[in-house]
């Protein structure tokens, strides 16, 4: 409802510097991890036709050509075009832990507390009437101890609003977020999970 009913203490993990260029660090690697590299353009050898030579060599006046498949000719090969490749930006395990800790870190400002949740049935309004209770801002993440269907279904229909366990938070979304909701249970999972 909004209303205050006490205080918490955080854990230890929502004291740890924060390192804006590791965090960005961590940002890219994140989102080059998404893409799926499966973009792809033919080269001349995969291109159909231009198994001849289309002139002979000398006599002409022409210029030299192998081939009509080279990329100077209309049906060529793509010179230098996208290849099936991995986007991934390697990044140590202990980089993307102090990058995720540094995230949760500069978000304390902007971190809700709440009992509980209170979904128990698939209901937007719900979570609609929480968020606005609760003056939360454009983007909105919503962290719980567990996901069920029903939190999810909820949540589903709002635009900017995501919800993750507390178990299985990323640099992305925290960073991305303008107010973050945090179920009280939530808490200890962050402290036995990241503390």
């Amino acid at each position: 409802t909004g209303a205050k009913v006490g205080s918490v203490e955080l854990p230890a993990a929502f004291s740890s510097p924060v390192n804006d260029a590791l965090i960005h660090q961590a940002v890219v690697s994140q989102l080059a991890g998404r893409r799926t590299g499966t973009h792809a353009s033919k080269k001349r050898g995969a291109v159909a036709g231009g198994g001849r030579k289309p002139w002979r060599q000398k006599g002409t006046g022409r210029a030299r050509q192998g081939s009509t498949r080279s990329p100077q000719w209309k049906g060529g090969g793509v010179v230098f075009g996208p290849q099936v490749r991995s986007h991934e930006v390697p990044l140590p395990k202990r980089m993307r832990r102090a990058a995720l800790l540094g995230a949760l870190s500069s978000k304390v400002e902007t971190l809700k507390v709440v009992d509980a949740l209170g979904v128990k049935a698939p209901k937007t309004k719900v979570i609609a009437g929480m968020c606005h209770a609760l003056n939360a801002g454009r983007r909105v993440l919503v962290v719980a101890p567990t996901v069920d269907g029903s939190l999810v279904k909820s949540a589903a229909n709002i635009p900017h609003l995501s919800v993750l366990r507390a178990d299985s938070l990323n640099v992305v979304d925290l960073v991305n977020a303008d107010t973050i909701i945090m179920e009280q249970a939530s808490l200890a999972t962050i402290q036995e999970v990241y503390g």
